[in-house]
This record gives structure tokens, C-alpha cells and sequence, in this order.
């Protein structure tokens, strides 16, 4: 596909996105000038490949609009869902600091998407000039590392009803006010395949959530009826 610089009129607004970015927030207005300047926009349809495991990294990313999963593939061919990437989510930067830089990962979209790529040269050139830039990349990254430790325990240490749950509440805005009803905007079998359980044990933990009065499912709608409740369940007490 096709990397295109974006639009002089759309740079306003770009502007805007990026400082809310973890990546960016700690830049001077001119070295934000300088990644604009190298920011390539790539549109993706459903299934379109972004990059593949292993491919040379001279990019990372900041989804605009769509999905996008993370995912890594054995030899014979069985996928692993790492993560799925909601718009906003940044993605591929820590491979910048890698000395012979290789994807870990493919990214491939799983809903028609759009795509900012962001040099990891110039990046990393600014990174070089300012000590400031460097230790608020480091903080953001050691944060992200924590959410990913929390992540493996989830997946390794705790019942797939759990790990639903835990989905559940992180779809939940945490400025949320009254009853949360979450959008299953992603496939039920990428969800599954992301915690690590299979459809049918997703299809079960729904059923049983939802006999003990916890949530109601309306097709992709699920209505979080005990917020409180899951949320200790979330936290060590049994349901």
C-alpha cells in the first residue's frame, strides 16, 4: 500500500492528535514540526497487511480510525493475537531502539482502517538532541510495560471468566456515569483468540455472567448491569 504525506490542511488537526499521544506530549513545538514533516498516512481495507513478522522496521504507528491486530505466526502457521490497537493506540515503537530493528509482530487490519506512520529515524534523531524528550518517552514506555505485565497474568494465571471480565471493564471509559453498554465492534473469534480461550468458552463465560445478573447481551451490545461487582471480581473476590 501506499504511504502518502498528509494533506497541508489536515496538519491543524494532526497537530491536535499527536500532543495527546504519549510519544509526542513531551516534544517542543519545533520537534513536533519535524515529525509532521516525515508523518506518511496509509489507508488500510479489512485484511490489508500493514506489516509483516520479521519485515525491516523503519516505522512506528498511531491508528486514527479503525482496528488493527497485532499478531504473530508460527511456522506452520498458527496466529497468536498479541493486541488489538483501538484508534488512538500507537503501536511498533519500541522496535526504534533496537539495534538491527525487525517487526515481532504482523499488523493487519481487521476493519477498514487509517494509519499514521511516523519515521523511527527522525524520532530517534530528536531523541538524541533532547534529554527532556527522552525521559518522558521513558516513563510513558515503563507504564505501557507494567499494562503488559498485568496482561500476561491475566492470560496465565487467572479462568477465561476472569479474563472476559477484565476485557469488559477496560472497554468501559474510566469517566463513565450510569450503566456502560459495550460495543463489540471486534469479531467475537478475535476477542477469544486475544484472551486466549476459544468461541465457545467466550459464548460460555457470556451465558454464565449473564445468568448470575451481571451483564445482558443484545448482539454485539453487552449492558454492564453490576459494574461494582465486576470490578471486585476484577479485583480477587469470587463472583
Amino acid at each position: 500500500m501506499n504511504r502518502v504525506p498528509h494533506a497541508k490542511a489536515d496538519r491543524s488537526e494532526l497537530l491536535a492528535r499527536i500532543t495527546r499521544c504519549h510519544l509526542f506530549s513531551g516534544l517542543n513545538e519545533a520537534q513536533i514540526d519535524t515529525v509532521l514533516d516525515h508523518t506518511r498516512v496509509v489507508e488500510l481495507d479489512e485484511g490489508e497487511t500493514l506489516f509483516e513478522q520479521q519485515q525491516p522496521a523503519c516505522e512506528f504507528f498511531l491508528l486514527e480510525r479503525g482496528q488493527v491486530k497485532l499478531a504473530r505466526y508460527s511456522p506452520d502457521g498458527n496466529e497468536k493475537i498479541i493486541d488489538l490497537i483501538a484508534p488512538g493506540g500507537t503501536f511498533a515503537e519500541a522496535i526504534m531502539f533496537a539495534k538491527q530493528p525487525a517487526y515481532p509482530v504482523s499488523a493487519v487490519a481487521i476493519a477498514p482502517s487509517r494509519v499514521l506512520c511516523f519515521s523511527i529515524q527522525a524520532y530517534v534523531n530528536i531523541l538524541r538532541n533532547s534529554t527532556e524528550a527522552c525521559f518522558a518517552v521513558m516513563a510513558q514506555m515503563s507504564r505501557r510495560l507494567h499494562m503488559h505485565i498485568a496482561e500476561i497474568d491475566r492470560l496465565t494465571l487467572h479462568s477465561a471468566t476472569f479474563r472476559v471480565v477484565c476485557y469488559l471493564l477496560d472497554q468501559v471509559p474510566s469517566t463513565h456515569l450510569g450503566v456502560p453498554e459495550v460495543q463489540l465492534d471486534t469479531p467475537k473469534h478475535v476477542i477469544a483468540a486475544r484472551l486466549s480461550i476459544t468461541p465457545e468458552t467466550l459464548s460460555r463465560s457470556f451465558s454464565k455472567l449473564t445468568r448470575d445478573g451481571l451483564i445482558e447481551v443484545h448482539d454485539n451490545a453487552i449492558t454492564l448491569t453490576d459494574v461494582d461487582r465486576l470490578r471486585r471480581f476484577a479485583q480477587g473476590e469470587s463472583l
